[in-house]
């Protein structure tokens, strides 16, 4: 991602800000990742404590994107780990927000994507199958939907109904 700063973005598209087309999410997640900034169209999947649909969807080519990954909000087991973060890398996939936990922490570290997650447990999920992919997904406060766009940095997580420019 080109030196892109959400607290820039904020001050540069007050407008977007004011009338909801820019939103902010809740300062909530952990910071994960060689990239510590990143951004891209979104595609969303909304699951509970079970990863198949989001090994589906990261095993597919990512051309950038960032997968939103609406888990409820659980801490209970982790629906990203180690491998799923290499698949992702290897795919294109410019990052991963998960409302829910990852697991291989140090492994997800040493990928070349940005990720942001509640927190960790080691505990892996289920394997049913169940959940929803391109469905809108209200995750920290925000409602975020198939197409629009996320940026992420140190600063926070921004979500826009349309690419800004940079």
């Amino acid at each position: 991602m080109a030196a892109f700063a959400t607290a820039e973005a904020c001050v540069s598209n007050a407008s977007l800000l004011a009338n909801g087309e820019l939103r902010a999410l809740e300062p909530i997640f952990k910071i994960y990742g060689q990239c510590r900034a990143f951004s891209g169209p979104i595609l969303t999947v909304k699951v509970f404590e079970d990863n198949v649909l989001v090994r589906q969807l990261l095993e597919t080519r990512g051309d950038g994107r960032v997968l939103v990954i609406d888990g409820g909000g659980s801490n209970r087991c982790a629906l990203v780990g180690g491998n799923l973060g290499q698949s992702a890398q290897a795919m294109g996939w410019a990052g991963i927000l998960v409302n829910g936990c990852i697991r291989d922490v140090d492994e997800i570290n040493a990928c070349d994507i940005g990720v942001r997650a509640l927190g960790s447990n080691p505990i892996k999920s289920n394997k049913k199958g169940v959940g929803e992919k391109h469905v809108p997904v209200f995750v920290a406060g925000t409602l975020i939907r198939d197409g629009e766009w996320l940026y992420a940095d140190s600063d926070g997580v921004l979500i826009s109904k349309a690419e800004l420019s940079v």
